[in-house]
């Protein structure tokens, strides 16, 4: 067994070490540019564990939707839930159900470009297909509303002809527009915790689940 001893470094911080490996809890460097291999071996390490809890951290920031933006009869939360639980309903496979849950996740931090900021938490783990959908919902929700607010309600039409457009109309259609009722029977955040964790322990951007130009039925 090798003896581990404590050492001090030539940033005055204590490290442990052995005969074979030093044990680092912080890297050595404050600039980026000083950083050597152990430095960038360590923070790759670190990073990777912290990835393992990308899903619980997601369940809470969705959580906090509860406290956002009011005014609806229900809240951002019990919106998420309920487009998901539609789009489950609606036979939708687990990275359309896990999307449609969290395409609202940007409310509370990036208002004015919620729908860019969901896409990029989800486009390293799910399908190509309904990241791009998460990304311009915002824009084919215009039909619904822009001509009350001084907006374009044919926004739309400029991805008309892309192979998602129908997929982002549907979206909107039948699990986001119409996911604002207050006597719908929602399934709560403990139901879908299952998949988000699942979807998030994914290889990030593995071609076997991005699957670019493929597109999965919404309904089945």
């Amino acid at each position: 067994m090798a003896l581990a001893a404590t050492v001090v470094g030539h940033d005055g911080r204590c490290q442990s070490q052995n005969s074979d490996v030093l044990i680092m809890d912080q890297v050595k460097f404050r600039a980026m540019k000083d950083g050597d291999a152990a430095d960038y071996a360590f923070l790759t390490k670190h990073e990777i564990e912290h990835t393992k809890g990308t899903a619980s951290r997601l369940l809470n920031a969705l959580v906090g939707l509860d406290e956002g933006l009011s005014g609806y009869q229900i809240t951002r939360l019990g919106h998420s839930l309920q487009s998901a639980t539609r789009a489950e309903r609606d036979g939708a496979d687990i990275d359309w159900v896990v999307s449609t849950l969290l395409h609202d996740i940007g409310d509370i931090f990036a208002p004015y470009n919620h729908d860019e900021y969901a896409a990029s938490i989800l486009r390293p783990f799910v399908r190509e297909q309904c990241s791009w959908v998460v990304e311009k919902h915002g824009d084919f929700q215009m039909l619904y509303y822009g001509q009350h607010v001084g907006a374009n309600p044919d926004k739309r039409e400029t991805y008309r002809g892309h192979i998602y457009f129908d997929d982002c109309a549907i979206f909107c259609e039948r699990w986001d527009q119409n996911s604002f009722d207050p006597d719908y029977d929602t399934l709560p955040v403990s139901h879908f915790e299952e998949r988000v964790q699942e979807v998030f322990a994914r290889q990030a951007y593995d071609p076997s689940v991005i699957r670019p130009g493929v597109r999965d039925p919404l309904t089945r």
